[in-house]
């Protein structure tokens, strides 16, 4: 491609890709032509400005002993070499002046000696690749310029034959952390300067294929796929031995076989053979239009149970290696996820063979946003001026040439939050010319008018189910609006996994599941984009000193840095599991509903179990009736009895993804009523000298607040409403909905004033009255506390009248007391195992459940309000001896415990500011407030919002040993 180059316009700073360079082609793992990776130590120097005419160090002989080593791929920034990561999420991190970027453009010179390995073949051609440099790079070999490319996550191939030698070759390369390219880029996560990808010298042999292209459709009315080969620069023949085929590439050759889906992976092995050349191929046949208004493979509806996915290593940054990619689509499988957005960019090639193989639906999307212009109302944005459409079809070519022969992609992304304009209408139509048997996505433009779907970012599930009824607002262009109404619905972001959430999932997937026009769609996103750091465990935006950063924005993933999975990864998989297992017509009976796209459920094993408190009484095998995708059975286990019932659904064998008996999907009934606990009344209060005796409790005769229960003694037990806000209770500020938050903290809730008002001990309770209220409002919370005993067991009932013009929900509703740090052990049985609130409960099991204090917490990158456990029946705290206390709730409540206080939580920026004091905190909730998913997407549904109303609660304590 050709450039145009001014004495005042660097190439870096050129709006054009780039110049010297390969027409881009397939990318394939292996073939029997030789190929020497590049990869590993190169030295190394920074330099803090771009000096464009400075090449010296590009030429033979250029002594480069006194600089250091960066490892390749990698980023520099990661490995001490100068400069440090800086996130944010919108703005750019420079003036925004397009095409230009900063003098101090902090450029990193990269050498590499190689030596051609001996017997390599005569003739023919070398190419040099490089599969992703950020953000653009000069390349020279044996001191000869190649030339040089921008598009980081893209590949870029020089022909070098006539420039390696027999013995030692010097590569060099020139990156610059910033380029016009870099206006394209702005993809809400960490700049990271460096060559995060591959670096290979490919031998190409003579008479081998310059490019091929697999066509592999399927008919699922006759069961045939039709296979068809295009060799680009050489004659070819394609062999399928498993189905018989010996044929010349480009011939169609139709015939039985079984297809590919994300459910059944189906890949047959066959090479393209050319005279110089045997290349492997993996076919998946598959067949993916849009009928009727809804997506269909195969002749079937999908539903997309998906996730985004940036490229992301705690250590490594985007320089991620197989073993990382394989782990990840092997956890996405486990939680029950069948689809990726490869947000904001094509991935490492290697991971779209993994989603070939592992089985999942790919949207593959351009590396391209623009996102930074949107604060200057979309002023000279690039995807609107076509001075910069070489630059956008240069991108869209190189993915799409790229991943061309991925089964697994089924839809091309032009981009990601871009605004609209005419540079993406053109990448749409190079596309659609260059393979229109896939589908074309674009969220930015809501007109639709260069996709294929209709595609949204946080809707609401009002919206959602309108946009199902296909009853959304009509735009003003009745051709477009007919047009977009009869699309298929996706949301390519949505549920934003941002610390404690996301809330409201379980609302969503029954939308899907109601309405044939939604789609599902991709929660964003997969994982926590933490740096691991010495001081802060995991560093976020701001750690690094950046002047413009978007804090902790990108820690927002289903899985902790560490790949740890999220609590809101374990909801994701339940919410979503693809067999429904639920209550029956009758008691102890169950209903199977299949929620597979394509298979039916002999891949499955049943097993029910049936515990009594907790207690497992009898377990078995569950004969389950073969059901075609959307059918229901209802079933009985072969047993029968009051206690709680389980069935699971688990692998019959093993998989590449999990072994025989991993979980599938569950489903609880509880048959007959729970046991209520023993009243605990009777028991008359004795005062004694500063202190009410009150059964095996001890209050202060002054405030009526109890110090002591049996041998174990506890500390400021009092109505709490506080709860460290979350990252979706702080919401974020383009947000139409109330941040509840901020408001909470504006009232004071953290800071709640409470007035004694009478302490009255009568003949059989002692009943403590007070005011709960904030500082600077003339709102509060009428609050009694009723204390009685029976024998060894103290009550305590709990009720509390608002008082004033309450317009904000409560964070919580319950009490909080504390207890001497030795009281470490927690069992309960309610819940578990981790961690829920109202509108992210659908994986709390019911059971019995045994934690140490400490792992009851959820290690989010900044400390939040964690750690609930929902519908909990009794619970108890205990020391090493077993001596403690138990708590049992009149009815199911929410139970915390933590080593510091919610405010000492709240004050907390990274995982070491928590500090474990001389208590273990306790709260028993009777209700709280939901989480929503408002760190950038809806708030708390009305049905998880915990208004302020008069509320009685109530517990009756014992002491334990």
């Amino acid at each position: 491609m050709s450039r145009t180059v001014t004495d005042a316009t660097p190439w870096y700073e050129d709006m054009s890709p780039g110049s010297g360079g390969l027409a881009p082609r397939s990318w394939y793992a292996a073939s029997d032509a030789p190929r020497v990776s590049l990869n590993g130590d190169w030295a190394f120097r920074l330099s803090p400005d771009a000096d464009a005419e400075d090449a010296s160090f590009a030429q033979p002989g250029f002594d480069a002993s006194a600089w250091r080593a960066v490892e390749v791929p990698g980023h520099w920034v990661l490995q001490g070499a100068g400069g440090a990561p800086a996130y944010t999420n919108v703005v750019y991190p420079f003036p925004v002046d397009p095409p230009r970027v900063p003098s101090e453009n902090p450029t990193g010179d990269h050498l590499r000696t190689f030596t051609l390995p001996a017997g390599l073949p005569e003739g023919g051609e070398s190419v040099l690749r490089f599969d992703g440099v950020e953000s653009c790079a000069r390349v020279w070999l044996n001191g000869q310029e190649l030339g040089d490319f921008k598009g980081s996550r893209l590949p870029h191939e020089f022909a070098v034959g006539d420039l390696l030698r027999a013995g030692e070759n010097v590569l060099a390369l020139r990156v610059h952390a910033w380029s016009s390219g870099s206006y394209l880029e702005d993809q809400d996560q960490w700049w990271l300067p460096g060559i995060f990808r591959d670096v290979t010298l490919l031998h190409r042999p003579q008479g081998a294929p310059r490019d091929f292209f697999v066509h592999a459709g399927y008919d699922h009315r006759d069961g045939c796929g039709t296979l068809r080969v295009e060799c680009d620069g050489a004659e070819g023949r394609v062999l399928l031995p498993e189905l018989g085929i010996d044929a010349p590439a480009g011939e169609p050759v139709t015939l039985p076989v079984e297809p590919w889906t994300a459910e059944t992976p189906r890949l047959y092995d066959a090479e393209l053979v050319t005279p110089g050349e045997r290349i492997p191929l993996r076919i998946g046949f598959r067949t993916v239009v849009v009928e009727d208004g809804v997506i269909k493979v195969n002749g079937r509806r999908l539903l997309f149970r998906g996730v985004n996915r940036h490229e992301f290593h705690p250590e490594t940054g985007r320089a991620v290696d197989a073993r990382t990619m394989r782990r990840d689509l092997v956890l996405m499988k486990q939680h029950n996820i069948n689809a990726v957005r490869t947000s904001h960019y094509p991935p490492h090639p290697a991971f779209l063979d993994l989603c070939d193989e592992l089985g999942l639906w790919v949207i593959d999307e351009c590396d391209l946003e623009t996102h930074g212009f949107v604060d200057l109302e979309w002023r000279n944005n690039p995807v609107d001026d076509e001075r910069w459409t070489p630059a956008l079809l240069d991108r869209a070519e190189r993915m799409v040439e790229r991943d061309k022969n991925h089964a697994s992609v089924i839809i091309w992304s032009l981009g990601n939050e871009c605004g609209s304009g005419r540079g993406l209408t053109a990448m749409a139509a190079w596309i659609r010319g260059r393979d229109p048997e896939r589908l074309l996505h674009y969220e930015g433009d809501l007109s639709c008018e260069d996709v294929d779907l209709y595609s949204r970012m946080y809707p609401t599930h009002a919206e959602v189910e309108l946009i199902g009824r296909r009853a959304e607002e009509p735009w003003a262009d009745a051709e477009l609006d007919a047009r977009r109404r009869a699309m298929p619905f996706i949301m390519c972001e949505y549920a934003h996994a941002m610390g404690n959430g996301p809330g409201g999932l379980s609302e969503y997937q029954r939308l899907f599941e109601r309405y044939e026009r939604c789609q599902g769609g991709f929660v964003w996103e997969w994982i926590d984009h933490g740096f691991a750091h010495p001081e802060h465990v995991f560093a976020y935006g701001g750690d690094f000193g950046e002047e413009l950063h978007d804090g902790n924005f990108v820690c927002d993933g289903l899985l902790f840095p560490d790949r740890t999975p999220s609590p809101g990864l374990v909801e994701y998989k339940k919410v979503i599991e693809p067999v429904r297992i639920g209550p029956g017509s009758s008691a102890g009976a169950f209903t199977v509903t299949n929620g597979y796209d394509f298979t039916g459920l002999g891949h499955l094993d049943f097993v029910w179990s049936h515990e009594v408190e907790g207690v497992l009484v009898d377990s078995g095998a569950l004969a389950v009736p073969e059901l075609a995708p959307g059918a229901s059975a209802e079933v009985v286990p072969d047993a029968a009895g009051d206690g709680l019932w389980t069935v699971r659904a688990v692998l019959a064998e093993d998989t590449v993804w999990a072994g025989r008996g991993h979980v599938v999907a569950w489903g609880q009934a509880e048959v007959g009523a729970p046991a209520a606990p023993a009243p605990a009344t009777g028991a008359r209060p004795v005062r004694g000298e500063g202190v009410i005796a009150l059964g095996p409790g001890v209050f202060d005769a002054a405030t009526g607040a109890p110090v002591r229960l049996g041998d174990v003694a506890v500390e400021g037990l009092r109505l709490d409403v506080w709860r460290a806000p979350t990252d979706n209770d702080n919401g974020a500020p383009w947000q139409p909905d109330e941040r509840y938050g901020l408001r909470w903290r504006e009232l004071g809730l953290h800071r709640m004033r409470h007035r004694l008002d009478a302490v009255e001990a009568a003949e059989d309770a002692l009943t403590v009255r007070t005011r709960v209220a904030p500082a600077g409002w003339d709102l509060g919370l009428r609050t009694t506390y009723r204390w009685t005993a029976a024998g060894d067991r103290l009550g305590l009932t709990v009720s509390v009248v608002p008082e004033g013009d309450w317009r904000v929900p409560l964070p919580r509703l319950g009490i909080r007391f504390g207890l001497p740090a030795a009281f470490g052990g927690a069992r309960w049985f309610g819940g578990g195992p981790g961690e829920a609130y109202p509108d992210t409960r659908a994986a709390a099991m019911l059971g019995l459940w045994e934690r140490d204090v400490d792992a009851l917490q959820t290690p989010y990158v900044r400390p939040q309000e964690n750690g609930a456990r929902a519908d909990v029946r009794w619970a108890e705290l205990t020391d090493g001896s077993g001596a403690g206390l138990r708590a049992e709730g009149g009815a199911p409540f929410w139970f915390t415990a933590r080593r510091w206080t919610s405010e000492q939580l709240d004050a907390a920026e990274h995982l070491p500011d928590q500090v474990a004091g001389e208590h273990v905190w306790v709260n028993l909730d009777h209700a709280v407030q939901g989480i929503g998913s408002q760190s950038c997407g809806p708030g708390v549904l009305p049905e998880h919002r915990l208004d302020a109303a008069p509320a009685e609660f109530s517990f009756v304590f014992s002491a334990l040993g």
